[in-house]
């Protein structure tokens, strides 16, 4: 399957959160071209502070492989990851990252932190940005302009509120 398939897998899970009351971010793992782990933002739903999509998804897999490390993996999220999440994608031995939108207020792979390939750290991630994030970006301002009972966004937004 193409990047733009498994892109779209994510934005399912992105707008499963949303449908919960959650941020709508999205995450899948693919090893092999097969999605072995889903996640979508479960913070309020577990009262859980690490509940982000890409954790979750990241766990998934993890116990898909029975292995902790997700050598020859690729996760793909509808946003950039924030610094817990690089964290953990490193720790994961993630081979690939393929987000959609950046994160201008909490990105870690370039927007504000670059955690990500950092030169200090010994694990290169291969990173693929942008990837539907006309798709992604709007997505996420309106969910926030829809909290606060605004008008919904026809545009395409640069920032997402309160992330």
């Amino acid at each position: 399957m193409p990047d733009i398939d498994f892109m779209h897998a994510a934005i399912a899970e992105a707008h499963a959160a949303e449908a919960a009351g959650e941020v709508p971010v999205g995450a899948i793992v693919v090893h092999q071209d097969k999605i072995i782990g889903r996640g979508q933002n479960r913070v309020l739903r577990d009262s859980d502070p690490t509940a982000h999509a890409e954790i979750v998804a990241l766990r998934a897999a993890s116990l898909a492989l029975q292995n902790y490390r997700l050598n020859h993996c690729t996760l793909y999220v509808t946003l950039e990851p924030c610094a817990m999440c690089a964290g953990a994608i490193l720790h994961a031995r993630i081979a690939r990252l393929v987000y959609a939108a950046p994160d201008p207020k909490a990105g870690a792979c370039g927007s504000v932190l670059s955690v990500i390939n950092h030169p200090q750290l010994n694990h290169k991630v291969e990173i693929t940005p942008g990837l539907l994030a006309d798709e992604c970006g709007p997505m996420l301002s309106n969910f926030f302009i829809k909290r606060r009972g605004k008008k919904i966004l026809n545009q395409h937004p640069t920032e997402y509120e309160d992330l």
